[in-house]
């Protein structure tokens, strides 16, 4: 059975399954669209061509006639796990007669999260799905059943964010607005809090937001006058302190349910836009409730094509499990050759490239198929020593992004231990750990933590050498890793782009596929 799903609204996505295998997922705004894009030809086309027959299913998440969850339901709409939230009839697609299955947003992070997830096939678990609009925990039971359990907070993604933008003086006043963004740096800036006890003040304004319902849409930045933190600015240290203290307001909520109510000894899964946060996601996994944590490394809404195809999968066969691999999106396009009066080009050699990056080089790095979901996991990376400030000071410049952002290391599983403690082995880069070496100073944040990701030759053949290699030379598997991307777009993914980007963002080097191309020393 072929399934071809689609995402509608931002961080759209289109994705085929084929008898339980991933083909692939391509998300819109990879190959350099605007980040969180919607479906485009360009996107379509590329699916298309990857495809030899006509799919048997047609899956199309729900979703809203507009922006925001409150507006009217495109297919079967953004909410709901029981009656209504799947939808199946006959159909036409391309001449040919086909399925055209539809469930709710709500269920594509579900099933997002249970497809790919390590479990057994008929391991009952707890769901926890936190994002924008929705706050909930789920029983997922022996057959892939969905219980809603319980309600426990609206809009948390979209509250987390709400505070940034209260804070952040370039924000406008406006209703209705938000920057998707935003968590991410919130997440950042978190790590510069002092700690302190909360105040009468900063109390009254988390228990405040926190009992709003839509936020976005019900309150303006006008309306929040009578607190001084409005337009304190994002990198003032009371909104540090008060970030943390908000993050940690959040989390409590859902940790004090699960500790009351998820008793079981189920293992737990994650997902939606805030299992993008390594902070919580840390807490979950070293909490002690749950056997085993997971969270798929396409959290956010460019796993919910996905989501809805295994989800499509689950009702016509009965089963979630999808044999998958997170390099699942679209080859690098080699579309202009690099000029051999400006660049030199040689074959790849691994013990090159690491003594080159050893020198203090920074490079961009693509090789292979594109990364699922948002964070660059050593395909579409550029890459860097890890071993100076200066280095987090340069990367933040070519990626046109604030000084606190911290960068992310990239390490070889086997030697994850020595240099980080905590949440590892983390193959997707989804939870903070504290560095154990001073060392390593380009990719420890200014709280100790580190965003790591671990890799394995089976993983990743390419960037374990590389890893290998570079502890050959100077001792540490460990070299900084960030996404390969204009800033405010998805991924780079064709040669034109990447030199376009290097020479205006001032990379040293390039890896691309098996070639190893750094600029010609030019003659006096």
């Amino acid at each position: 059975m072929l399934i071809l799903s689609f995402k509608e609204g931002h961080d759209s996505a289109v994705t085929a399954i084929e008898d339980g295998r991933l083909l692939f997922s391509l998300e819109a705004e990879k190959d350099s669209f605007p980040r969180y894009d919607t479906l485009t030809a360009e996107v379509l086309q590329a699916a298309a061509e990857r495809l030899d027959r006509l799919p048997d299913v047609i899956a199309i998440g729900g979703w809203v006639k507009g922006t925001h969850s409150v507006e009217p339901p495109s297919q079967t709409g953004y909410f709901g796990v029981g009656a209504g939230s799947i939808t199946d009839r006959t159909g036409r697609f391309f001449g040919r007669d086909v399925r055209v299955f539809s469930s709710t947003h709500e269920r594509s992070h579900i099933m997002s999260a249970l497809g790919l997830s390590p479990f057994p096939t008929g391991q009952a678990c707890y769901c926890l799905i936190w994002e924008g609009n929705i706050g909930s925990f789920y029983h997922i039971d022996e057959s892939g059943g969905v219980t809603h359990l319980k309600h426990v907070m609206a809009d948390p993604g979209n509250k987390y964010a709400y505070l940034f933008a209260l804070a952040d003086r370039n924000f406008p006043v406006n209703k209705g607005l938000l920057r998707l963004q935003d968590a991410g740096r919130q997440m950042a800036l978190t790590g510069f809090a002092r700690h302190t006890a909360t105040t009468p003040e900063e109390q009254e304004l988390i228990d405040f937001l926190l009992a709003q319902e839509q936020i976005i849409l019900s309150l303006g930045k006008d309306e929040m006058s009578w607190t001084r933190f409005r337009n304190i600015g994002v990198e003032s240290q009371e909104y540090k302190d008060l970030a943390a203290k908000f993050s940690d307001a959040i989390f409590d909520r859902f940790y004090a349910y699960a500790e009351e109510h998820l008793t079981d000894g189920l293992p737990l899964l994650i997902s939606g836009g805030c299992g993008l946060n390594c902070e919580w996601n840390r807490r979950w996994r070293e909490c002690g409730l749950f056997p085993q944590v997971f969270v798929p490394p396409c959290p956010n809404d460019s796993g919910s094509s996905l989501g809805t195809a295994i989800d499509a999968q689950l009702h016509y066969t009965g089963s979630a499990a999808v044999d998958w691999d997170v390099y699942a999106g679209d080859d690098f396009v080699q579309d202009v050759e690099f000029d051999p009066s400006r660049y030199e080009t040689r074959r790849l050699d691994y013990a090159e490239v690491a003594r080159f990056l050893a020198d203090g080089n920074i490079i961009g790095w693509a090789r292979g198929r594109w990364e699922m979901g948002p964070r660059a996991l050593g395909n579409r990376s550029v890459i860097a020593a890890p071993f100076t400030e200066e280095t987090t000071t340069r990367l933040n410049k070519i990626k046109q992004r604030e000084s606190y952002r911290p960068i992310a290391p990239i390490c070889l599983e086997e030697d994850a231990s020595k240099w980080f403690e905590g949440a590892i082995p983390d193959p997707y880069m989804l939870y903070f750990s504290s560095v154990r070496s001073d060392a390593l100073k380009a990719v420890t944040h200014v709280d100790g933590t580190a965003r790591t990701q671990t890799v394995t030759k089976h993983q990743n053949a390419g960037m374990a050498t590389l890893l290998t290699a570079f502890r050959d030379v100077t001792g540490f598997s460990v070299l900084c890793n960030t996404s390969l991307n204009y800033s405010g777009r998805g991924f780079i993914n064709r040669t034109s782009d990447l030199v376009k980007y290097g020479e205006q963002h001032g990379l040293d080097g390039y890896v691309v596929e098996d070639t190893f191309v750094i600029p010609r020393t030019p003659q006096l």
